[in-house]
């Protein structure tokens, strides 16, 4: 399972996405968690980052699901209308 960090802005953003993209293509089953319950100080740059790591599963075949998902980021995701491309498992 990938585990965001408690801290994810725009200056974070690019180191973050570097290492967990190698982990999701590295991944060997077909469903790639990733928990979000660590975070805490984030804006919608981490969208930008879900919404990357959920691209590059879709191309190796995979689903991302998400986890332990603060409300706050479920808000943010549908306020900017991308909540049903990011799915949480409870």
């Amino acid at each position: 399972m990938l585990r965001l960090p408690q801290t994810l802005l725009h200056d974070t953003a690019t180191a973050t996405l570097a290492g967990m993209l190698d982990a999701v293509r590295a991944e060997p089953s077909a469903s790639v968690a990733v928990d979000a319950s660590a975070l805490q100080r984030f804006d919608s740059t981490a969208l930008a980052v879900l919404l990357e790591l959920r691209r590059a599963a879709l191309q190796t075949g995979k689903t991302l699901v998400l986890q332990g998902v603060p409300q706050r980021l479920h808000d943010l995701a549908d306020l900017y209308g991308i909540a049903e491309l990011l799915p949480s498992q409870a």
